[in-house]
């Protein structure tokens, strides 16, 4: 870790704890910062918050007291999932006070080359295989996961070196708050409207991920989506250089041509032989093969890694096969998009869809064509009815109303037959019955290791 002087003996705020918080804050006291952390958690309930206080950091928790801005701050860092109309955030825009994201300090002081990855769909896979990627053979270093994958990148720049890589994957939220963040190679693996409750419009949420490459340079690379020609046409004003991929065409890239897998003329391996199922892990899977070339790794050991990589938890994660039945758990489908990529994947006649969750005012309209011929529609939550009038819609035969996941896995395995797919992809936010798609997914597995 680079030992900077910025923030020595400066007053910070770091607003919002959970992980990225407390990164943040033990960064910042790492380097002098005199650190304040305010979260809204009482500090009965908020274990971060303690952990803080223990090493000598002070916490002010339980609300936001808009006074406390009073103070004398230098720099707000502030946890991604704060909106920016927080009215402590107001009061630091009014006082001109820097707002950063944990990802940008870490930026700061990361002496180990950054490979940053984001989009709408498939950031996490994508970033998973890079990291397997760059760690086959590898003589020196480590390719390090961090970011919204797992581990916060400020707590994990502290032991990376410079023989290290640092693998994020980040958010729209924590690329809002990047000022001079610059991966030595980016990734954008598709943009779609989402999060359009947190950002408000589209223009907005493609704005902050387009930042991931505002501060770069001729040689630092992005990869990009050459199926999407919003893509396309904002490449052609950065100043990095830019290599495509794509599924439906050769580019000078990596690409995808009579099911098999090239760069830049060279086969890599066929698509049959990926480990994970589904047109969307094909992009996934070229992006992270880009990103491999790059940094030399050859073709036989690209090939065994894609090969062995059978997903991450949560997204098109195979759980189990039961008497001839396969179980995929991709509660991580949180939106309709990512449902019918899953779809693709699959023999709609031999494929019984798990779906339901938060209603977000969706209609699911655009669920009708992938819908279609699927042997039966199980259906969960807030959504249940809509996505049972989608199902009727598109011509189902089997529809059921079950209270859970749990219920429903059990009712999926009463109807299925040798050679089916029972798949949980719920094209909807958990918050209605889970705490969050993890839990959702955990009550899945659960529910097929009781079969």
């Amino acid at each position: 870790m680079k030992k900077i002087q910025t923030y020595e003996n400066k007053k910070v705020l770091v607003l919002g704890l959970a992980r990225s918080g407390e990164g943040a804050a033990s960064l910042l006291n790492n380097l002098g910062a005199m650190v304040t952390v305010n979260d809204v958690l009482p500090m009965e309930e908020n274990s971060d918050a303690q952990k803080l206080l223990t090493r000598g950091i002070r916490v002010i928790a339980g609300s936001h007291p808009i006074e406390l801005m009073e103070e004398e701050f230098e720099f707000v860092v502030k946890n991604p999932g704060i909106p920016y109309n927080n009215p402590m955030l107001v009061r630091a825009q009014e006082k001109k006070i820097p707002i950063i994201t944990e990802i940008e300090l870490a930026y700061e002081v990361s002496e180990a080359p950054i490979i940053g990855i984001t989009g709408t769909n498939g950031k996490t896979t994508t970033t998973t295989m890079v990291a397997k990627l760059l760690n086959a053979n590898r003589k020196k270093g480590l390719a390090l996961l961090s970011g919204n994958i797992g581990l916060p990148a400020s707590s994990v720049v502290i032991e990376a070196t410079s023989d290290d890589d640092l693998v994020m994957e980040l958010s729209s939220f924590q690329l809002m708050g990047v000022n001079n963040f610059r991966p030595e190679i980016a990734v954008i693996t598709n943009l779609y409207s989402a999060h359009l409750d947190y950002h408000g419009i589209r223009e907005e949420y493609v704005s902050a991920k387009w930042k991931i490459q505002k501060k770069m340079e001729a040689n630092n690379f992005l990869v990009i989506n050459a199926d999407q020609s919003e893509l396309v046409e904002l490449a052609k004003n950065s100043e990095a250089t830019v290599i495509p991929f794509s599924t439906k065409r050769k580019v000078d890239g990596a690409y995808c041509l009579d099911n098999e897998l090239f760069y830049k003329d060279e086969c890599i391996m066929s698509v049959l032989e990926l480990g994970i199922p589904g047109e969307h892990n094909v992009e996934n899977a070229l992006a992270a093969i880009v990103v491999a070339k790059l940094r030399n790794v050859n073709h036989k050991d690209i090939r065994e890694i894609l090969k062995q990589f059978h997903g991450v938890p949560h997204r098109m994660q195979f759980v189990a096969e039961v008497n001839g039945r396969k179980f995929y758990n991709d509660s991580k489908a949180t939106n309709t998009l990512a449902t019918k990529k899953a779809l693709s994947g699959f023999c709609n006649a031999e494929t019984i869809l798990l779906a339901g969750g938060l209603d977000r005012g969706e209609d699911f309209t655009e669920l009708i064509p992938c819908f279609s011929k699927l042997k039966a529609l199980i259906v969960f939550g807030e959504t249940a009815e809509k996505l049972k009038k989608i199902g009727i819609q598109a011509g189902i035969e089997r529809i059921e109303v079950v209270e859970n996941v749990e219920f429903a896995v059990s009712l999926a395995y009463d109807l299925s037959e040798f050679q089916d797919t029972i798949l949980l992809s719920p094209a909807n936010a958990s918050w209605d019955q889970y705490k969050n798609f993890e839990v959702r997914g955990e009550k899945f597995m659960e529910a097929v290791r009781k079969l």
